[in-house]
């Protein structure tokens, strides 16, 4: 059997994937850690996850002006997060691989510092792609940006990584894990399709919400689950309230459950359930559509639930993957800073409806999904990783 380190950094929708995998490598027998942030780590993957810690940057948490969008927003979170992050995990990343000694490392493709220590210590990694906006290269269209960020990862690279490396740090050269599909991803992409490997949303079960009222579900009616995701909740405020007020309209025939980690949705109209956090999957099966911001999570494991979408994407990879959620037929997009509850609620009205197909075509998204395997096809490839490089393992 085999080790395998995990390394995330601090963001529930990139921790959560890697949580799948890494009970799908238990299960087979293989022994898995974690580098990272342990209350972030074992909040997703349980009380018992053993967890080298790393520091944070000094300037603590993801924390954005709530305006901030496009590519302004994209170099903020580059300049301001990211790569101080990189520069903090870095340490930690070393220590635990010499403390370990994995077979292997499963690094996600934002905690730069992973790739990085892995390709000086001569380690063989797979990077983990929580969101398909990487696969797509966001910055074709910005080559300014695109030359600042090469060059902020090559001067990571001289301090932390292997500055004889020249291959992007955010694609490993032994594989990438990418947690979607083709049908989602269209035709956009032009990758190297031998190293990325589509494998749909890893689903595994989550810690449950014991306090959570499920007898106030009204079978009678059909649920709608919002989200704006957890990183979001400083810019939610007047979309949430726009929400509430669409699903009012449609009261008659529909139930909301939001999810509003922020509490930035007050006084809202009788009828809605409005949670701080809720079990996310397990409201998923019982739902018939979702409103969400385009995070990629969300937006995969409701279209492996077959669900069709309303998407308000805000900042990052929101508006790329909201656009591939339209493009697939999957759900409608909608303009996250002006829509009102009335077209919300029409929006709404249609998914549901399946006036325009897109119950249908989301269905067909979510059979691809589930045959791409998931997390058993991810640890899959990390064993046939492991195979291919023993010497590079036995060597350390």
């Amino acid at each position: 059997m085999s080790r395998f380190l995990l390394v995330a950094p601090p963001l529930t929708g990139h921790i959560n994937p890697l949580v799948a995998v890494a009970a799908e490598l238990t299960a087979r027998g293989h022994e898995v850690e974690w580098c990272g942030y342990a209350d972030r780590i074992r909040d997703a993957a349980g009380p018992t996850a053993v967890v080298h810690e790393c520091a944070l940057p000094e300037a603590g948490g993801l924390v954005r002006p709530p305006t901030l969008t496009g590519p302004a927003a994209f170099r903020f979170l580059w300049e301001a997060f990211f790569i101080p992050l990189a520069e903090a995990m870095a340490p930690a990343v070393a220590s635990a691989v010499h403390a370990f000694r994995p077979d292997a490392v499963v690094t996600d493709q934002h905690a730069v510092a992973g790739a990085l220590v892995c390709e000086r210590l001569g380690v063989p990694y797979f990077t983990s792609a929580s969101t398909s906006a990487e696969l797509i290269d966001p910055l074709a269209d910005l080559p300014k940006v695109a030359a600042w960020l090469t060059g902020r990862l090559d001067a990571l690279r001289e301090a932390i990584g292997d500055p004889a490396a020249t291959h992007d740090p955010r694609f490993s050269p032994y594989g990438v894990l990418a947690f979607t599909g083709r049908e989602l991803l269209g035709d956009a992409a032009a990758l190297p399709w031998e190293r990325v490997h589509l494998v749909g949303p890893a689903i595994a079960d989550r810690p449950g919400d014991p306090d959570f009222p499920w007898d106030a579900l009204d079978p009678s009616r059909e649920l709608v689950f919002v989200s704006l995701g957890t990183a979001n909740t400083d810019a939610g405020a007047r979309f949430l309230h726009e929400a509430a007020g669409a699903l009012d309209l449609l009261a008659d025939r529909v139930q909301g459950v939001v999810a509003d980690p922020g509490g930035q949705l007050t006084d809202p109209p009788p009828g809605i359930l409005v949670r701080p956090y809720v079990p996310q999957l397990e409201l998923l099966g019982r739902a018939r559509a979702v409103v969400s911001h385009g995070g990629h999570n969300t937006v995969c494991e409701a279209l492996w639930h077959g669900l069709p979408l309303v998407v308000a994407p805000i900042r990052d990879d929101q508006p790329i993957v909201a656009r591939q959620v339209a493009e697939a037929g999957a759900g409608i997009r909608v303009r996250f800073g002006r829509v009102a509850a009335p077209k919300l609620a029409e929006a709404l009205r249609t998914v549901l409806d399946d006036t325009g197909g897109h119950r249908t075509a989301a269905a067909a998204i979510g059979r691809s999904l589930r045959v791409a395997g998931g997390r058993q096809a991810a640890a899959d490839h990390l064993e046939q990783l492991v195979t291919a490089h023993p010497a590079a393992a036995a060597g350390r």
